[in-house]
């Protein structure tokens, strides 16, 4: 082989993997600020919506949410979000930049006890919602 045909596997292989992880699909962030719910599942959630739109109302549909519960959800999410800044520039060139985020937390009074996060690359769906919810119930609910 030629010196030079190897620059060129070696280059194409490089720009293979830069552009895979740059154009990687944006997994949820779950934390677990409260590390006995890995053992000790939560017995209720209370939620009081912010909003009266689709997402929240659809939200409430999901589970029977407990008024009297002493760990509420708070859902927020936030869409058309754009970056201005320079620092971003290859991601936003060569991938999917995010434009929307989703995120669901679980605070027993002041407390954080649960999240999750996910980056989305549009506004959030109810079928973005109900994914997040499901992986909520796995995690912390029984």
């Amino acid at each position: 082989m030629h010196l030079k045909s190897i620059d060129q596997i070696g280059f194409k292989l490089l720009l293979f993997f830069i552009v895979l992880v740059l154009s990687g699909c944006k997994d949820p962030k779950v934390n677990f600020y409260d590390k006995s719910l890995h053992s000790k599942k939560l017995d209720c959630l209370s939620y009081k919506p912010k909003n009266s739109n689709e997402i929240d109302k659809y939200l409430e549909t999901l589970y029977k949410f407990d008024t009297n519960c002493p760990s509420r959800l708070e859902l927020s999410y936030k869409s058309d979000i754009v970056c201005n800044s320079s620092f971003n520039a290859a991601d936003k060139t060569l991938s999917s930049f995010p434009t929307a985020y989703l995120k669901l937390e679980v605070f027993k009074g002041f407390n954080l006890q649960y999240s999750y996060y996910v980056d989305l690359n549009s506004k959030p769906s109810t079928s973005d919602i109900k994914e997040a919810f499901d992986r909520l119930k796995k995690d912390i609910l029984k």
